[in-house]
């Protein structure tokens, strides 16, 4: 599963109308309505219905749910799919609203924020350059910074901030994601994002954990990896990005310029909150352009994704060649290649990304090995990320991928008076509450991460409880008396401490 911070999670949904839409338009997706194949056809519709929830309980038949259905669950206007193999597109599917105002619909053309799916375009672009010799991954990147340092501190006088840490997550720099800037907020230079001076919205960007001991998700180490850039080439990051990437590749649909420039406004999508109201003043601006800053279709992305797989495979060498490819995709820390996040040893290589900017969700996934499949789904809501991991469950289904499967679980028997115990409000710093009832006899619980109404904990055992629709456990802990105390959430990639306040 793609890795993603506990926040990012979390958003709370509404339910309200979405109207589906399915069609093609230019590019690719001509093609594919004119040439897609029987069978093509039949397992696109079989996904479209075979949508799949994260748990199952063993013993009781699965539950298959349809995408427009989802969609108005979770409350996103519209969804764009690429689906990819064999070196090239196989079809593209768009749903619902690019904007519900106007009922503007999705097409292939429509282009969304790709949030941290930017950092692996991103990382391409560094990584020609040490292919070239003009960066070195392992030297200290203070070295070749010019407008601003990492500050010295007790953790970076005993180990050094590098690119190999940085595009791995392991540099111990802060910062998971940043929030963007409204149309009406003035945006900062990259120094001040560095600096966290005003307009920033960010503290400083620094060194708080000794580099190269754990894997922390740090898009503040991308943004110094962004001045990096601008500080040794001496051109602007977007310019650089598109003449090294972009270009190369043929995203002829894709950007990186910031903010959106007026001439693409009518091809973007707008962004929408939980509630199913359009966020505040339209697509933020992020001025963290190697962090967060594309905007981009499926398609282009996907290009993007068969390059990697056939420069690994040395097939092509349009950015890198198949040597650096190969250190790109291997385990740095953890499972997290150079720039890209990687299946664990042992697994079918997986190379993936996925993206949180407000109001947008998306996800990359692609496998190395032959026939190379892979898909790009992008979404403009809040909810969207529930939502395009039920698709991808539905994908791996169809396609028999080893990955993206619901995780089966056994219930117990668990007496209303133990439930009764458990009800309260559980508190996660930098978080919303999570918030357990008891009706009857059945325990219910509120999560952002879930979705818009309470859904039923179900026990594996008196302690231990699930729900169906997340990747979620809950384990609830007494203290020495006895008393329930907190709860554990877990996700498929972290957990998080949440204290009974009630």
């Amino acid at each position: 599963m793609v890795k993603k911070i506990f926040a990012h999670v979390l958003a709370f949904v509404v339910v309200l109308p979405c109207f589906l839409f399915i069609g093609y338009s230019t590019g690719f997706a001509r093609t594919n309505d004119h040439s897609l194949s029987a069978d093509s056809a039949a397992r696109i519709k079989r996904i479209e219905n075979g949508l799949l929830p994260a748990a199952t309980i063993r013993g009781q038949k699965v539950h298959k749910m349809n995408l427009a259905e989802r969609m108005k669950h979770y409350n996103v206007p519209g969804v764009s799919i690429a689906f990819f193999e064999e070196g090239k597109i196989a079809w593209t599917r768009v749903y619902g609203l690019a904007d519900v105002a106007s009922g503007r619909p999705v097409t292939v053309d429509t282009i969304f924020q790709s949030a941290s799916i930017s950092k692996p375009a991103g990382a391409l672009a560094v990584l020609k350059f040490v292919q070239e010799g003009k960066l070195d991954l392992d030297e200290d990147v203070n070295l070749k910074l010019r407008s601003w340092k990492v500050p010295d501190n007790e953790f970076t006088k005993q180990e050094k901030v590098t690119l190999r840490r940085i595009l791995s997550h392991s540099a111990g720099m802060n910062i998971a994601r940043f929030p963007g800037y409204a149309s009406d907020e003035p945006v900062p230079t990259t120094v001040q994002i560095l600096r966290g001076e005003k307009p920033a919205n960010t503290v400083p960007i620094t060194v708080d954990t000794l580099p190269g001991t754990i894997w922390r998700y740090s898009g503040g180490g991308y943004v110094a990896m962004q001045l990096l850039l601008s500080d040794v080439t001496q051109k602007p990051v977007p310019q650089l990005l598109k003449e090294m990437v972009l270009r190369p590749i043929g995203m002829t649909h894709s950007t990186f310029d910031e903010p959106l420039p007026k001439s693409m406004w009518t091809s973007a999508a707008t962004p929408y909150r939980p509630d199913g109201t359009p966020v505040k003043g339209g697509w933020h601006t992020y001025p963290e352009i190697i962090p967060a800053g594309l905007w981009s279709t499926p398609s282009d992305l996907a290009l993007m994704a068969i390059e990697v797989q056939n420069e690994y495979a040395g097939k092509s060498n349009k950015i890198l060649s198949s040597q650096m490819v190969h250190e790109m995709l291997s385990h740095q820390k953890d499972n997290w290649g150079l720039g890209f996040d990687l299946e664990s040893p042992g697994h079918k290589l997986r190379f993936s990304h996925g993206g949180s900017n407000e109001g947008f969700r998306c996800t990359l996934q692609a496998y190395t090995e032959s026939p190379g499949q892979g898909i790009v789904i992008m979404t403009n809501g809040d909810q969207g990320w529930n939502l395009l991991n039920e698709v991808l469950r539905a994908v791996s289904a169809e396609y028999g991928w080893p990955d993206f499967k619901p995780e089966e679980h056994a219930l117990a028997k668990v007496d209303s008076s133990q439930l009764a115990a458990l009800a309260g409000r559980y508190e996660v710093a930098n978080s919303s509450p999570t918030l357990v009832t008891l009706k009857g006899a059945q325990l219910f619980v509120q999560n952002d991460a879930i979705g818009p109404e309470p859904e039923e904990l179900l026990p594996e055992s008196d302690t231990r409880f699930f729900v169906t629709s997340a990747p979620l456990v809950f384990d609830f802990h007494k203290d020495g008396q006895g008393s329930i105390a907190g709860v554990t959430i877990h996700t498929d990639f972290q957990t998080a401490e949440a204290k009974k306040v009630q």
